[in-house]
This record gives C-alpha cells, sequence and structure tokens, in this order.
C-alpha cells in the first residue's frame, strides 16, 4: 500500500463493528460507506448501494470511478440475527461476500473480510449434535453455515485478502457504548432482572468475548501494515473467562446497581435434555417463556465444554495486544453499566430498584 492515506471501502458501516471501526480509520484513511438503509454520516463519504444487487446496487459510472480509487475493502456487513432464516442469511453473507470480492477483484483492492471465529464450532449446534431444538426460533446453523460459505467465496476468489474472525462483540471496552445490543446482552440482561433460574451451560465453559474497539484498533492495523493474506483470530483465547466468573461479574454489578437478582443454577445440557425439559417445561409453561428457553440452548450449545479459540491479538504489528482477565472483567463491567442506563435497570434508571422475577421455570 502507498505512503498516502488508503482509500477504504467499508460495508456494514453502521453496524457494530463498522461504527468502531470508523473512529479508528477517521484520522489516517478516506473511507467511503457503502449504505443501504441507515446513512453514516462519519464517514468522509457514503454510497447508497445494495450487497445482493448486481454490481453493489451502483450504477455503471459510479462503481467504476469507486473501482479506480479503493485500496482496501472492510467487509464487515452481514445478517447476524440467528432468527433470519438460511435464505437471508445465505443472501447477505455468501452471495453478498461474492459481490464484494468481485468488487476487490475490479478494484485491484485488499479484501479484509470480517467472519466469525465461531465458523470453528460448527460441529456444537443443536442440530449438529442430533438434539431436539424444540420450539427455538434461533437456528445458529444457519448463520454458521453462510458464514462458512462466506470463507469459501473468498478463499476460492485468488484475491489478496485477510480473514477476520472476532468471537463474541461487546461494547467498547472504555465506555461500554454499542451501537445495536447483541445476543449476549440479551442474556445478560436477563440475569440482571431474574429471568434466569437455569444457564444451561456447564459452569467452566469459556465465554469468549471482546470488546469492539478491540476488533477495530486489530483491522486498522492490518490494513495500515499492508497486511494482504491469512487469518487473523480476535478472541480472548485462553484468557477468556469461564461461566461462573462471567455471572460473579454480572452479579456484583447488579449489587452496584441495587438490583437483586435470584442466582441461577448451572445445569448441563444433558440434564436439561434429559430431565428438564422433557418434566418441567414441556406442560403448561408459556409459550414465549419456553421459546425463550430453547433459544437459549440453541446458543449456549456453542460454550458447552467447547475449546478454546485460537488467538492472533499481539501478533499484529501496531495492534492491540491479548486480552488479560481483568482486561475482560472490566470491559464486561462496563457493556453491563451501559445496558443497565439504556435499558433503565436499577439506579441506572433513577428509580427503585428492580427485584426478582418469576417467570414459572422451576429454580
Amino acid at each position: 500500500m502507498s505512503s498516502s492515506p488508503p482509500t477504504v471501502l467499508l460495508t456494514g458501516a453502521s453496524g457494530v463493528l463498522g461504527t468502531a471501526l470508523l473512529a479508528e480509520l477517521s484520522a489516517c484513511a478516506w473511507v467511503t460507506a457503502l449504505i443501504h438503509r441507515c446513512p453514516c454520516p462519519a464517514a468522509d463519504d457514503q454510497l447508497c448501494g445494495d450487497l445482493t444487487a448486481p454490481g453493489l446496487g451502483l450504477d455503471r459510472e459510479t462503481y467504476r470511478a469507486l473501482a479506480r480509487k479503493v485500496d482496501a475493502v472492510v467487509h464487515c456487513a452481514a445478517v447476524t440475527d440467528f432468527t433470519s432464516g438460511p435464505e437471508a442469511a445465505h443472501a447477505t453473507n455468501e452471495a453478498g461476500t461474492r459481490a464484494v470480492a468481485e468488487f476487490a477483484a475490479d478494484a485491484g483492492a485488499t479484501l479484509y473480510h470480517v467472519s466469525t471465529a465461531f465458523v470453528a464450532r460448527h460441529e456444537l449446534t443443536r442440530s449438529q449434535l442430533g438434539r431436539n431444538s424444540g420450539t427455538a426460533g434461533a437456528r445458529p446453523e444457519d448463520y454458521l453455515d453462510s458464514k462458512r460459505a462466506a470463507e469459501d467465496v473468498v478463499r476460492s476468489s485468488g484475491l489478496p485478502a485477510v480473514i477476520i474472525r472476532p468471537s463474541i462483540v461487546i461494547g467498547d471496552s472504555r465506555t461500554g457504548e454499542i451501537s445495536a445490543f447483541q445476543g449476549l446482552h440479551s442474556i445478560l440482561q436477563m440475569l440482571m432482572r431474574g429471568l434466569m433460574p437455569l444457564v444451561p451451560l456447564p459452569r467452566g465453559s469459556l465465554i469468549d468475548f471482546v470488546p469492539q474497539d478491540v476488533v477495530a484498533r486489530t483491522i486498522a492495523a492490518l490494513i495500515f501494515e499492508g497486511r494482504r493474506e491469512g487469518e487473523v483470530w480476535v478472541t480472548s483465547g485462553p484468557e477468556a473467562l469461564r461461566a461462573d466468573q462471567v455471572m460473579e461479574t454480572v452479579f456484583d454489578a447488579c449489587a452496584e446497581l441495587g438490583l437483586s437478582p435470584a442466582r441461577p443454577r448451572f445445569v448441563g445440557p444433558d440434564m436439561v435434555d434429559r430431565l428438564i425439559r422433557p418434566v418441567f417445561l414441556a406442560d403448561g409453561l408459556p409459550e414465549r417463556t419456553l421459546r425463550r428457553f430453547d433459544d437459549m440452548l440453541a446458543m449456549t450449545a456453542l460454550f458447552a465444554d467447547a475449546p478454546e479459540f485460537p488467538i492472533s491479538l499481539g501478533q499484529v504489528p501496531d495492534g492491540p495486544p491479548p486480552l488479560t482477565r481483568a482486561d475482560l472483567e472490566a470491559a464486561l463491567r462496563q457493556s453491563l453499566r451501559h445496558l443497565a442506563r439504556t435499558k433503565r435497570l436499577g439506579t441506572a434508571s433513577g428509580r427503585a430498584p428492580l427485584g426478582p422475577v418469576a417467570e414459572g421455570v422451576p429454580a
């Protein structure tokens, strides 16, 4: 890459990683955001397009002009909703990546493709394990299939390309702020509200998460280094917190906020399948509560006694170092405080503290 500031095409600029990356790149690169529905005033330039349309949904002259000036393409846009279904997931995550790769080839640009560390856990979904998904609307297998297919698109393209695999992305390590709450935030909120009598996980399971700014700094460092190949794992690796350590951090934060939810019990997925779900959950439980529990089973299957992820932090020049457990606990606390402020929980709401909420699930 030349010594002049690079021109970067960014997809998913209004998303969690896109917004964090804009903050990292704004001083050192010219960023053109390819937007679809949400405007992106923080970018230097923005073009309205569509990853699922020919030519990125741009007219021919605009496409050609963009291709002439772009040095690097950062592809963050993706369908991440586990309830979206296979068609929507593949339309954006696989076909959209193919369109982005075709543009990068036309531009002679390096492609920085944001995937997910969880492609390494495809075999741990409940469907792959042969377990009943019940009423769950969450189907992680659809998302993971589409992201694996997207990686195949990148690898088979022949482009200079880097595949970046973050684990769960939480809010900014300093403020906890995030542009949109993620699946982990939903679980944390349920814990803080006392809506989870059971956690279907062995307590020693590793919950690997990374703050959004750490992921953004890694991607920015890869661009400025001029990295053109390889796979980069942005994870906590061996320092990932155990499920019981996450729980302790949550309840410490609850105490600060004046919340006193009942502590849930850790229950292994085998016991849930053999005893709890058929005996306690099959009859008389509200449909909404049962579906929420089955969604929880679908998501936690990816963590139950899973091996630690590889890690590349500390191996990227000028990138962030590996995270320590103290770093992770501090970042999680900030995310919990931001969640409490936003959702008006406990003393963060200026109201009386919330007590435990019973929903009819056995404690």
